[in-house]
């Protein structure tokens, strides 16, 4: 059996869609599903092989995607930045002296906490 890099059910988020229905159908049942081999074969009517290749193919093609496109790498650095800026802007709130001030940063903060892109 072979390890699992759970990095690929990001990777499959983003560019599933790009992935034939077959295979997509094949991924999504070993990483979100936690199928086995022996199980998503009998599912699909293919070898237990047949599923590792199928498998293999769709990981080296995920990681191609996000090689070319960066969409995780870029999501999680955004993602990274709305954190950042969220606590200077608490910070900053600590400090304003009008409490309207104070209320409208501190909406603004959590709002970015709560981004999901």
């Amino acid at each position: 059996m072979f390890e699992k890099d759970m990095r690929l059910t990001l990777l499959l988020d983003h560019y599933g869609e790009l992935l034939s229905e077959h295979r997509r159908e094949i991924i999504e049942m070993y990483y979100c599903e936690d199928l086995s081999l022996a199980e998503i074969a009998e599912n699909t009517g293919i070898t237990r092989q047949g599923v590792r290749e199928s498998i293999k193919k769709s990981e080296a093609d995920l990681r191609m995607f996000e090689s070319k496109l960066h969409l995780a790498e870029r999501l999680d650095d955004l993602q990274k930045k709305c954190v950042t800026y969220s606590e200077k802007l608490e910070a900053a709130a600590a400090s304003a002296s009008d409490t309207a001030a104070r209320q409208s940063i501190l909406e603004i903060a959590e709002s970015l906490k709560n981004v999901s892109v």
